[in-house]
C-alpha cells in the first residue's frame, strides 16, 4: 500500500518531537527553496502515537524558522507499521538502532547527531503542495 495526497494532514508544529539534529547548511538551503516555492512539496512522516518525526527534520526546522503553526505530515503507527524500518547510517558510533530507540530519543531531552537513523520507507511519500499561507 502506498500513500497518497489524501493521507496528508496538517499537524501543529508545536506538538512534534524530533529525534535527531539537523545540518544547518542543509536547512538554510531548504529554507531558501521553500520561500522561493511559496510552500512545502513533501510531507513529514510522523508517528501518530508519540508524535516523533521519522522523516523530515529539515522541513520541520524550516517550518519553525518561518514561524508556521502547521506542517503537512503523514501519520502512522511507527512501532507496528511494517512499511518503515530503521538502521544506522554507515560510519556512525552506534552498531544498531531500533524503532523504540527512536521514539525514546524523541521523548527525551537529547537528540541523535544528524544522519544517525536511516529509515527505509516501503512507499514513496506523495508529492504535495501546501502554501506557506495555509500553514501560517
Amino acid at each position: 500500500m502506498s500513500w497518497s495526497e489524501v493521507d496528508v494532514e496538517l499537524v501543529d508544529v508545536s506538538i512534534l518531537h524530533p529525534h535527531e539534529e539537523i545540518k544547518e547548511k542543509n536547512r538554510d538551503k531548504l529554507l531558501e527553496m521553500t520561500q522561493k516555492w511559496g510552500g512545502f512539496t513533501k510531507p513529514l512522516l510522523v508517528d501518530s502515537i508519540s508524535l516523533t518525526i521519522l522523516d523530515g527534520h529539515h522541513r520541520f526546522d524550516v517550518a519553525r524558522c518561518l514561524n508556521l503553526s502547521k506542517i503537512p505530515a503523514i501519520m502512522l503507527d511507527y512501532l507496528t507499521d511494517d512499511r518503515i524500518s530503521v538502521t544506522v547510517w554507515p560510519g556512525r558510533d552506534l552498531e544498531s538502532i531500533t524503532k523504540q530507540d527512536i521514539v525514546d530519543m524523541a521523548l527525551s531531552d537529547e537528540l541523535y547527531p544528524p544522519k544517525t537513523s536511516k529509515h527505509t520507507i516501503g512507499s514513496d511519500l506523495p508529492p504535495i503542495f501546501a502554501t506557506l499561507e495555509e500553514l501560517a
